[in-house]
């Protein structure tokens, strides 16, 4: 198997980095949500570094599923995360409003 682990680490630095412009464009739910994806390609970029698959968008799962014991604080943060998969995009994430109403 090819390892891609470089190309996804990558993708997860750009992916902060737009992080970083949406947040400076005042664009809260859109940096909510890069940060997620970024925190999710890494951890999946050490999962194939490690020659391992990884499925899902769950990051603090993945992190439990690293063949060591990813510390308990770095987990818990990833679980503040995984709250901006959906209410950040969807306006059914939310009782009513549009999500960038709901973030700042």
């Amino acid at each position: 198997m090819v390892d891609r682990s470089k190309d996804w680490f990558a993708q997860a630095e750009r992916d902060l980095e737009q992080a970083e412009s949406c947040r400076k464009e005042t664009r809260h739910e859109w940096a909510c949500f890069a940060c997620h994806q970024a925190a999710e390609k890494a951890v999946k970029a050490l999962h194939l570094f490690l020659n391992q698959e990884a499925w899902g968008h769950v990051v603090a799962r993945l992190l439990t599923e690293l063949p060591f014991d990813a510390p308990e604080d770095i987990v818990e943060k990833a679980k503040v995360l995984d709250g901006f998969y959906i209410p950040t995009r969807y306006a059914n994430g939310h009782p009513e409003g549009a999500p960038f109403e709901h973030f700042g």
